[in-house]
């Protein structure tokens, strides 16, 4: 079997599996037609961006293993503007739930990325701003970034995940995907090591 590694931006209400289990999401099974591949990772079913999918289990393993810590870097629309007290409680870790994060990349944008319309868009209230922020982390909790933001009072009103280790959403449109490039890939099979070690 040849091993297919493609790359996908998923839209906003889309389920991160093939398999429909409410009628009011999506699935991948509406945007590919490729037989045996699977996410690595997953994005929840409001947030937005790249999804990498491969049929390679040994990929899919090293990818989704805590102890390579790849990085995945989200563009994070939040409610009002954060201060810079809100900044470093992010970047150093904040708790959620009963757990810790751990140290992450966060920087205050000064203007809004280039990114598509939502569908349906965000709620938008006149009275208050909002803002956007790049978070780089190199772990993935459930709802993770959306708890972050919420724990230091700030909630996340849109996120759209931009890059994963090496691979960037550059120039792919919601509901789009595309084969990885043969440098891309090769990238891909040396992130882990080349940044962790075996």
């Amino acid at each position: 079997m040849t091993n297919r590694y493609i790359i996908f931006h998923k839209p906003y209400g889309v389920l991160s599996q093939f398999t429909q289990e409410t009628p009011q999401h999506s699935t991948l099974k509406d945007y590919i037609q490729i037989p045996d591949v699977y996410p690595v990772g997953r994005l929840d079913w409001d947030s937005e961006g790249l999804l990498l999918l491969t049929n390679d289990g040994q990929l899919q393993h090293r990818l989704a293993h805590p102890r390579f810590g790849h990085q995945r870097t989200y563009w994070v629309q939040v409610e009002r503007i954060p201060d810079i007290d809100a900044i470093t409680k992010l970047q150093m870790g904040v708790e959620i739930q009963d757990y810790r994060t751990q140290p992450a990349q966060v920087r205050l944008l000064s203007a809004e990325p280039p990114v598509s319309d939502r569908i349906p868009p965000i709620r938008f209230r006149k009275n208050v701003p909002t803002a956007w922020l790049e978070v780089t982390l190199k772990e993935g909790k459930n709802r993770q970034v959306r708890r972050m933001t919420a724990s230091v009072g700030f909630p996340t009103l849109r996120l759209i995940r931009v890059s994963i280790a090496n691979l960037q959403l550059d120039g792919l449109q919601p509901g789009e995907w595309r084969d990885l490039t043969d440098s891309e890939l090769k990238s891909l099979h040396n992130y882990p090591q080349a940044r962790l070690g075996r």
